[in-house]
């Protein structure tokens, strides 16, 4: 509901002048400027997260393929240990 209250006012040369005053029940909704900063806040800190997790990924990938080289590293060194075992044998045995 809308209610208007004008208001007269009559200066000492007696000109009259009138305001109105218009109010309203319901509050007005704002401009939206905050709904926004809120929207932009939380595309910003989403494209932070998914940026600081495919850090970590590349990293977790970095380090798998760090530990798979050193396990084939040390597979080469255990069959370098068999072929020098065997050559031993077979001086031995010979």
């Amino acid at each position: 509901m809308v209610e208007e209250r004008i208001t007269e006012v009559e200066t000492p040369a007696g000109e009259v002048h009138t305001h109105t005053t218009v109010i309203h029940d319901q509050p007005r909704s704002g401009g939206g400027s905050g709904i926004w900063v809120m929207v932009l806040l939380l595309i910003v800190l989403a494209a932070g997260a998914a940026w600081f997790f495919s850090g970590m990924t590349d990293s977790e990938v970095a380090k798998d393929n760090a530990v798979a080289e050193a396990a084939g590293e040390v597979g080469d060194a255990a069959g370098q240990v068999g072929d020098a075992a065997q050559d031993a044998a077979d001086a031995v045995t010979n």
